[in-house]
């Protein structure tokens, strides 16, 4: 199992902090744990710098955190794939130009000890290979019973992909984009600032390294056109009302990067006759005061089926019948909720001549008072 982490203690914010508030305590401990700045401790300089992005990687993402704060760190993880967190899990290198100014950013982040996947510009076509699509999100609703069951669901979702006409170049077909005679294909421009060399998005081609003469008609030469696709969801049993289904890399596409992810906000629809309460579902059933004070047998909805449940003679209002196993299961598999029937016993508006005889009788028995037909009390 892996070591729990907690993401907020380890960018020092509070569990409610809010998005700026993260954003500055990255900052801060970004620029405290630079290693160039540890010389003495270098590998702990870079274990902390590669904790605190992890956990500003899940808190500055909406739904990274939300999974967080609602599942755990375990599920906050899985997001990363089978060994966790990886530098290439991380989205954020435009914060990190931020903190550290765009002069020499390859170099500044290789002194991390970081390897090739730092390998970093603020435009240009080796940092697109670092770069994800824009995640997207969607809304679904199901029923209860869907719910409890499980069920697959057909979304339709428009999203940028790669243009089917120019593949994705931009270019006219029968042409190609050229080298930028500008930058000569780096995607960046350079210029001396005394010991230091800055680098720049080129000003002619945008970053890409390349210039398009003659723009494909399909998607403007942007190489991406939109298109809508149908995509299967699979929603698990017992999953509860507001969960997000994350589809990874069914977002909108990047060139030469991962696309970004789809998620999907699941509402469940509420019931006319059923309430859910976490795991466990209630029902109301109306039983007269005879059967409540004598006992007897009642059959009730349940989601699987119909069921019967015995009521104890004298039953009191409001009294709740469990059904054990009959609620909802969970949705990570550790084990069903319980139904309870809440019992609503009904008094009689009017009886019957010899009815009333009956329970004046009764009455009389008990020694409780009642009143007579005038109105007046009757011991």
């Amino acid at each position: 199992m892996a070591q729990q982490k907690d993401y907020y203690q380890i960018l020092g914010v509070s569990r409610d902090a809010t998005q700026e508030e993260i954003k500055q305590a990255y900052r801060k401990l970004a620029l405290k744990w630079h290693p160039d700045r540890n010389p003495d401790n270098k590998k702990e300089a870079e274990e902390k710098f590669k904790e605190i992005s992890e956990a500003y990687e899940v808190l500055s993402d909406p739904e990274k955190r939300k999974i967080y704060d609602t599942y755990g760190y375990d599920a906050a993880r899985q997001s990363f794939g089978a060994g966790g967190f990886q530098w290439s899990n991380f989205t954020h290198f435009d914060d990190l130009q931020d903190i550290f100014g765009d002069f020499g950013l390859d170099d500044l982040l290789r002194s991390f000890g970081f390897g090739d996947v730092f390998e970093y510009r603020t435009a240009g076509r080796r940092g697109a290979k670092r770069r994800k699509g824009r995640d997207q999100e969607v809304q679904i609703t199901i029923s209860l019973e869907e719910a409890y069951r499980g069920t697959e669901k057909t979304i339709t979702v428009q999203r940028y992909e790669t243009c089917g006409v120019c593949n994705g170049s931009g270019a006219s077909p029968g042409t190609a984009p050229t080298v930028c005679p500008q930058c000569r294909g780096k995607g960046v421009v350079s210029r001396s600032a005394g010991f230091f060399t800055m680098q720049t998005t080129c000003p002619r081609c945008g970053g890409s390294g390349q210039v398009i003469t003659k723009p494909c008609s399909n998607c403007g030469g942007s190489g991406y056109a939109l298109v809508s696709r149908r995509i299967k969801v699979k929603v698990p049993a017992g999953i509860e009302d507001g969960t997000h289904l994350r589809l990874a890399g069914e977002g909108e596409q990047v060139a030469g990067g991962r696309p970004g992810d789809l998620y999907v906000l699941v509402r469940i629809a509420p019931h006319p006759v059923f309430e859910r309460r976490g795991r466990d579902i209630y029902v109301r059933h109306k039983i007269s005061m005879y059967q409540a004070a004598l006992g007897t047998e009642i059959e009730v909805p349940t989601l699987s089926g119909k069921a019967k449940v015995k009521v104890p003679p004298g039953t009191q209002p409001g009294a709740k019948l469990r059904l054990k196993g009959k609620g909802m299961p969970d949705v990570r598999g550790r084990g069903v909720g319980d139904q309870y029937v809440e019992v609503q016993v009904e008094i009689p508006r009017s009886v019957s001549g010899k009815e009333e005889e009956l329970l004046r009788e009764i009455a009389r028995l008990r020694g409780e008072r009642v009143l007579e037909k005038a109105g007046f009390w009757k011991f």
